[in-house]
């Protein structure tokens, strides 16, 4: 540990990363369980679920660069603080009326949250352990999976029977996100010196940067992944006569993802510029994609917890590049342009899944677009060796 920081600031540090990103995906990730219901009560079509589960990634698109902006203005902490909180209100509203209207609305004002959340964490690792930007990434993206993990693995067995309804489910994936704000708020490392100039710096993208656009791309390749899957397992067990294993299947996908957060805590630096990560696991989700069409029962969830894997690994891979590879006032610059360009390339795939279903009539078209993601990873791969070294 550098003698510049107390231990103390470094525990602290990394204890509100984990926490922030245990908060990203939270809100989040209460949906897919509730599709069922959701899809039930408000009547709602293949295309019209692919909107749902699209709208945070459009936001996340949309936000990036006003949340760079937010961070220019008012520094790292007041801007995680504003995105917890608008995380926070907007998810527990969801379910306030049982209108697709106001459901679309308050998943948009979610979801904006959630973008100035992912904007504001790189520059906070920069930030706050800036001799340990590798492992504090780590740290956060590890936080990042288990608010993934969790409303999967708890919504049947804990939340619902406690709460009784969709709605009060959506309250209730909130409040810890509130409490995240709250501790941020009053834990966060002071500003440095240095953060009260942010007012001073640059905010706007440098979009002629073509390794941005390239790595922005490979990124939303495996978001759109992730997302699309997670929104279409549940209805397309159901039509295929498999409820029984929509939970176990979600649960796999979500906990697959932690066995690659921990090799890449061991093995991150060795991978990150390497080519075969990510043609190997681009092979694999096209792989574990027709394993979830293909397969029945235990196969399903076994191929679902493969795509968890290996998407897993690509997207630690990723976004541990701007803090490593930007200087201190260009991360939140370089995070947001990343974060536009892949969650632009997310959204547009699960409204198509749900138009091939709904066009076709055959549910696993659904998972057409899916494969062809991984496919377009395998061939942006080579682009990873235009990566430069980090500079001294």
């Amino acid at each position: 540990m550098s003698g510049k920081f107390p231990q103390t600031h470094i525990l602290t540090s990394l204890l509100l990363l984990w926490l922030a990103g245990v908060a990203l995906r939270l809100t989040i990730l209460a949906v897919p369980p509730l599709i069922p219901m959701i899809h039930d009560e408000l009547n709602l079509s293949a295309t019209e679920i692919g909107i749902l589960t699209g709208l945070p990634s459009m936001l996340f698109a949309i936000t990036a660069v006003p949340g760079s902006l937010l961070i220019a203005r008012l520094g790292i902490r007041a801007a995680l603080v504003v995105g917890l909180a608008v995380t926070a209100v907007g998810g527990a509203l969801r379910g306030a009326l049982l209108d697709v209207a106001w459901l679309y609305a308050m998943t948009i004002a979610m979801g904006a949250g959630v973008a100035i959340m992912q904007v504001t964490l790189p520059p906070a690792v920069r930030a706050w352990v800036p001799h340990r930007i590798a492992f504090a990434t780590a740290v956060y993206t590890n936080g990042l999976l288990i608010g993934e993990i969790l409303p999967v693995a708890l919504m049947f067995v804990l939340v619902l029977p406690l709460v009784g309804s969709w709605q009060a489910a959506f309250v209730a994936w909130s409040i810890p996100v509130a409490i995240v704000a709250v501790m941020v708020m009053w834990l966060a490392p002071s500003p440095a010196p240095d953060d009260s100039m942010l007012a001073r710096r640059r905010w706007w993208p440098d979009w002629r940067n073509a390794l941005i656009w390239r790595l922005g791309i490979m990124l939303g390749t495996i978001n759109a992944t992730y997302f699309a899957t997670n929104a279409f397992i549940p209805d397309y067990l159901r039509d295929t006569g498999q409820d029984d294993w929509i939970s176990a299947a979600l649960i796999g996908l979500n906990i697959g993802q932690l066995p690659a957060s921990m090799l890449l805590l061991a093995f991150a630096g060795r991978l990150e510029r390497k080519l075969w990560p990510y043609v190997v696991c681009g092979l694999l989700c096209v792989i574990a994609t027709v394993g979830i069409v293909f397969g029945t029962g235990a196969w399903v969830v076994a191929a679902a917890t493969l795509q968890g894997f290996a998407a897993s690994i690509i997207l630690i891979l990723v976004l541990a590049l701007p803090p490593l590879l930007s200087a201190a006032d260009d991360v939140h610059r370089v995070t947001a342009a990343m974060f536009t360009i892949s969650y632009s390339c997310a959204v547009i795939v699960p409204v198509i899944s749900g138009l091939a279903w709904d066009l076709t009539g055959v549910s696993s078209m659904a998972f057409l677009p899916i494969a062809l993601c991984g496919i377009l990873l395998v061939i942006l791969a080579p682009a990873i060796n235009h990566v430069p070294r980090p500079g001294r």
